[in-house]
């Protein structure tokens, strides 16, 4: 009798699990490069306030772009409480720069990861894509729960600034990786996408009427607020020309609460020449 009571709790507890839904909050950030060229607005005088901004949100999944080896082990340093998925792009270790996946320790378990280039050839480590300037990768990882054994397929990437084509292939691949990695389930892809809603390749994103398109947060949160533009080079560049490049997608089967495009500055120093996007997500 006391072996059946505990197996009925056990598949009691089992039940509430699945049925409790998944609540996370996630936030793509391009925290720009370290480059010497930015005086004092050099990564030096923004890793702590970046860091910090990850922080005050309570992000449990971060998207980065732009991440350079040094940069990495910085916030690595300073965000203990993360995993971090991600290559190097000229060569799939440490050379240049990373689109690193960062996930709380404490809330997810790590199913599955890895990596690939934003390419004809994706598995080709240190191939160019189409009319890209430069090399792009891509991170992703299936990540369960553990509170409610709820798995989710999540994706990174950064797509290129120059080329057209790219950009657009780039999406169709992205797409096309979801749906062959992420077996069926919930899609969440972040990234800095180097286009504005109104363009062709992030309406080649969410199209509607193609099979396994996603869907911009910002589209569907129930509450918004924050910028309508992302970029804005270190607060250099006019307020009419400052443009949303950076992004959080959704697959049809998740729920957005909350979307925010944060400050660009905190303790008075900008965090990057991109602001963050933070958007909380709810997974039945």
């Amino acid at each position: 009798m006391k072996k059946l009571i505990y197996s009925l709790l056990i598949v009691l507890l089992i039940s509430a699990c699945s049925t409790k839904p998944l609540d996370v909050n996630v936030m793509t950030f391009n925290i720009r490069l370290d480059h010497a060229g930015d005086s004092l607005n050099n990564w030096q005088y923004r890793k702590d306030n970046a860091a910090q901004m990850v922080k005050m949100n309570n992000i449990d999944i971060l998207g980065t772009q732009e991440v350079l080896l040094n940069q990495l082990k910085d916030l690595k340093d300073r965000l203990p409480e993360y995993n971090a998925i991600g290559v190097g792009r000229e060569d799939g270790k440490d050379k240049g720069e990373f689109s690193s996946l960062f996930y709380k320790k404490d809330k997810f378990k790590e199913i599955e990861s890895g990596n690939f280039w934003v390419s004809e050839t994706p598995e080709i480590v240190g191939s160019k894509g189409w009319d890209a300037s430069y090399l792009r990768v891509a991170a992703w990882a299936i990540l369960e729960d553990k509170g409610t054994g709820k798995q989710i397929f999540v994706m990174n990437t950064h797509l290129d600034n120059d080329g057209l084509t790219a950009r657009k292939e780039g999406g169709s691949l992205l797409l096309k990786k979801a749906a062959e990695l992420g077996k069926g389930l919930p899609v969440i892809l972040t990234g800095d996408f180097n286009d504005t809603p109104e363009s062709e390749a992030i309406k080649n994103i969410t199209d509607a009427n193609k099979a396994g398109h996603l869907i911009d947060s910002k589209s569907i949160a129930t509450n918004i607020s924050g910028t309508d533009w992302t970029f804005h080079d270190f607060g250099r560049l006019p307020l009419a020309e400052r443009p949303l490049l950076d992004y959080i997608f959704v697959s049809k089967q998740i729920k957005v609460s909350d979307y925010s495009v944060l400050p660009d500055t905190l303790n008075g120093t900008f965090v990057s020449d991109h602001k963050a996007v933070v958007a909380t997500l709810s997974i039945d």
